[in-house]
């Protein structure tokens, strides 16, 4: 995937055992969808956590956070609870959506790529983010683009 891609659609279950697809979240605005390795892992807790914490800041510019991971409905319920998330997260059990973003590593050890793509109502891709030590750059770069997409 690419900036200004057609990010694809899916449908996927969040922590509640609802379905939630991509572009009925885009009706909403724009949507940060940012795919993280493991739930309940240190890394991932301290990013899913950042994206918690800047709630008010993604809320003024009418985004929308989405985390996906190839965890189970109950592990994300888990990891939701835990940590105290106010956004959905989505199991992408088999990893379906990871290949389709093009994220999926071919070795399980860590199943996919800590990326994140902001994601515009035209379902354009207006920016990715890859890193995999910096944990708090997923939301700050996120924010970043909102604010040009926004512009």
């Amino acid at each position: 995937m690419q900036k200004g891609d057609r990010a694809p659609d899916f449908k996927l279950k969040d922590q509640s055992g609802d379905e939630r697809t991509l572009s009925t979240m885009l009706l909403n605005g724009p949507v940060v969808l940012f795919f993280y390795p493991a739930a309940m892992t240190k890394g991932c807790t301290k990013e899913s956590c950042h994206f918690r914490d800047l709630a008010s800041e993604f809320a003024a510019l009418g985004a929308q956070r989405l985390g996906i991971s190839m965890d189970s409905v109950e592990k994300q319920a888990e990891f939701t609870t835990n940590n105290h998330l106010d956004y959905p997260l989505l199991a992408d059990v088999n990893g379906d959506v990871a290949k389709l973003y093009g994220v999926k590593r071919s070795l399980d050890v860590l199943k996919v790529k800590r990326t994140t793509f902001v994601i515009g109502q035209d379902r354009r891709i207006a920016e990715i983010i890859n890193s995999e030590l910096s944990m708090n750059t997923h939301a700050d770069k996120s924010l970043d683009a909102l604010r040009v997409l926004k512009a």
